[in-house]
């Protein structure tokens, strides 16, 4: 009986670890570049995990403007991932929701502008070089 309740502890936390280090995986730098109702955009989102919590920034270029803002509501669960990007543009504010899921070194978002337009894109790691 005791050795099915050790085993049961070190398992649950095995799941546990394993768990913490699903959601660290997705620490660092994500790079995407695609096409939207305004043209060519690049972003790279820096992303950090602490438990289910989802922080970080997003770089962003578009019609040759620079511009950088923190990520607010983000979460993951078990590889799902949401966060959203608050955006004025053209005088407006206007929330862009991600939602969606990592896979290894991608990770594969439906965006979502405000009540203007839906796609999904693919950010991948940026592997820094050392």
């Amino acid at each position: 009986m005791k050795h099915r309740l050790r085993f049961a502890t070190t398992a649950l936390f095995s799941l546990a670890l394993l768990g913490a280090a699903r959601a660290a995986d997705i620490d660092g730098k994500w790079q995407a570049e695609f096409d939207s109702q305004i043209g060519q955009q690049k972003y790279v989102f820096e992303l950090k995990a602490d438990g289910e919590k989802l922080t970080g920034k997003a770089a962003s270029e578009r019609q040759g403007q620079k511009a950088e803002v923190e990520l607010k509501n983000g979460k993951i669960v078990k590889g799902e991932v949401s966060f959203s990007e608050p955006l004025k543009f053209q005088d407006q504010e206007i929330v862009i929701e991600y939602k969606g899921k990592l896979a290894g070194d991608e990770l594969k978002l439906h965006r979502k502008v405000g009540d203007i337009a839906e796609y999904d894109i693919v950010a991948k790691r940026v592997v820094e070089k050392k």
